[in-house]
C-alpha cells in the first residue's frame, strides 16, 4: 500500500464543546496511538482528509503523518477507525495507528470481482457475494488496498473459498480455508400451487364411498313400485295340506272363512 502525506496539528481541548468548535472551523478531532508511543490528541483539516478518502478504494489509508511543531518530520500511520455522523455522513472523529516499517499489521480489505461468471452468463445462476472483506496480515507497505477475484470460470454450484485465493506477495489471508467468499448459486424457483383436478378430491379431503343395499335380490336401487312387487313376489306359494299365512294381523286364511 502506497503511503500518502497528511498534515496534522496538536490538539489541546479534549472536551465535547471543544470538538464541536473544531468541526465548525473545518477541522476533525483525532487521536494517534501505537505499541511504542503514548496516545496523543490531534486535529486534521477536514477537506484534506476527505479528499484522500474519496480518492482511495476504501478507508484503509497508509499515511505519512506530519504533526506540526514536532521534531520528527513524519510518522507512518494507518487510518484505523473513522466515525461518521449517523444522518449527514460527514466525519466526526478519526483514529490513527502508528506502525513501524518492519511491523506486521492486520487489517480488513474489501473484496471485488472482475468478469462475468459462466454460470450466470449461460447457466442462469446468480453470483453471491458471501464475504465483502477479508482479514489480511502484512508489512505496512505490502498491505493491499483491495483483493480482486476473477469469476469468469465460475460455474453454477461452484464457489471460491479462502484457500483458493492466491494473495499478493508478502500478504497472508487469515481465516478458514474452506470458508466461501464468492459463489454461483442456482436461483430459487417459485413454487406455484397446482389446483386439484375437477372431480378429484383435493389433498386432505376424504372421499366417502357408500355401499348400496340389495333390494329384492338386486344389487341396484329399486324403485318404490318395484319394491312392492318384489315384496309380493317374495312370498312362496303354500304347499298342499299347509295353511296359507295371513297377510295382516287378525285376518284368517281364506279356507277358514268359508267355514
Amino acid at each position: 500500500m502506497k503511503s500518502v502525506p497528511l498534515k496534522a496539528f496538536k490538539r489541546c481541548s479534549t472536551r465535547r464543546a471543544g470538538a464541536a468548535q473544531l468541526r465548525q472551523a473545518g477541522r476533525i478531532p483525532a487521536v494517534i496511538y501505537g505499541r511504542q508511543v503514548t496516545a496523543q490528541n490531534l486535529e486534521v483539516i477536514a477537506k484534506d482528509l476527505t479528499d484522500l478518502m474519496h480518492a482511495a478504494h476504501s478507508e484503509n489509508l497508509l499515511l505519512d503523518l506530519a504533526v506540526e511543531g514536532e521534531e520528527r518530520p513524519k510518522r507512518l500511520a494507518l487510518l484505523q477507525e473513522v466515525q461518521h455522523h449517523p444522518v449527514g455522513g460527514h466525519v466526526l472523529h478519526v483514529d490513527f495507528h502508528e506502525v513501524a516499517e518492519d511491523e506486521l499489521v492486520t487489517i480488513l480489505v474489501p473484496v471485488e470481482t472482475t468478469g462475468e461468471a459462466a454460470g450466470v452468463k449461460t447457466g442462469g445462476g446468480v453470483l453471491e457475494h458471501v464475504m465483502f472483506r477479508l482479514k489480511v496480515r502484512a508489512l505496512p507497505r505490502d498491505l493491499p488496498e483491495m483483493i480482486t477475484l476473477d469469476v469468469t470460470h465460475l460455474e453454477v454450484g461452484k464457489a471460491i473459498h479462502i484457500g483458493d485465493i492466491t494473495p499478493p506477495a508478502g500478504v497472508a489471508i487469515l481465516g478458514e480455508r474452506s470458508q466461501t467468499v464468492i459463489a454461483c448459486a442456482v436461483p430459487r424457483a417459485e413454487v406455484e400451487e397446482t389446483p386439484a383436478a375437477e372431480g378429484e378430491p383435493a389433498a386432505g379431503d376424504v372421499e366417502m364411498i357408500k355401499e348400496k343395499k340389495d333390494e329384492g335380490g338386486e344389487g341396484e336401487d329399486a324403485k318404490p313400485g318395484d319394491k312392492a312387487a318384489a315384496k309380493g313376489a317374495a312370498k312362496p306359494a303354500p304347499k298342499a295340506g299347509e295353511k296359507a299365512p295371513a297377510d295382516k294381523a287378525g285376518e284368517k286364511p281364506a279356507a277358514e272363512k268359508k267355514k
